[in-house]
């Protein structure tokens, strides 16, 4: 797995030009194949169907994650505070305990919420409604998510990614990396 990002995005398109950059630098496809949806969403490449990739963006930042299996990806532009009724309606109660249990801090919240979108997006499915159903692995209590500690749920492994701004997750049947390999200048306009 490889996993991109770009911190200056202003414009959507951009995470679409990050994908085309990693397709053509790690899987030699120039031009980018023809995208398609599957059938919840899921961008794919119908003419190579070997190649599985996921992209995220949220405020200036943007993730895409390339792979040879199914993978997913999420980042999280952290606000200064989350509605609790979100946090009701979005975390099962393990997760609405865990949150607690750090000072029900927005970081916290932004990175659970990467996890949950992450998994779900590795699957195809999407999350579920409403998306406490979605299970992530969580820390003990008191303790916040290590970037350095590969989490597993089943068969799916779950690191997490910190920023001053923001909070990132990629999730695979391998072991995402440790580093985002971040790619300044992609797309600017002149």
């Amino acid at each position: 797995m490889i996993l991109l990002g770009i911190d200056d995005l202003a414009r959507r398109e951009q995470a679409r030009e990050l994908l085309a950059w990693g397709a053509e630098r790690y899987w030699g496809l120039s031009p980018l194949p023809q995208l398609a949806a599957g059938e919840r969403g899921k961008p794919w490449f119908p003419a190579c169907p070997q190649y599985h990739f996921n992209l995220s963006h949220s405020g200036s930042f943007a993730l895409c994650a390339l792979s040879d299996q199914p993978v997913g990806v999420d980042i999280q532009e952290m606000r200064a505070a989350w509605r609790p009724s979100l946090v009701e309606r979005t975390c099962s109660p393990e997760e609405r305990a865990w949150l607690s249990s750090l000072g029900d801090r927005g970081e916290d919240f932004a990175q659970l919420w990467a996890l949950k979108e992450s998994g779900g997006k590795q699957t195809g499915y999407g999350l579920p409604y409403p998306p406490s159903r979605q299970a992530v692995p969580l820390p003990p209590l008191g303790e916040p998510y290590d970037p350095g500690t590969i989490y597993t749920l089943g068969e799916t492994k779950f690191r997490v990614y910190l920023g001053k701004n923001w909070r990132g997750a990629a999730c695979g049947l391998e072991v995402p990396p440790q580093e985002i390999q971040w790619v300044s200048g992609l797309g600017r306009e002149n």
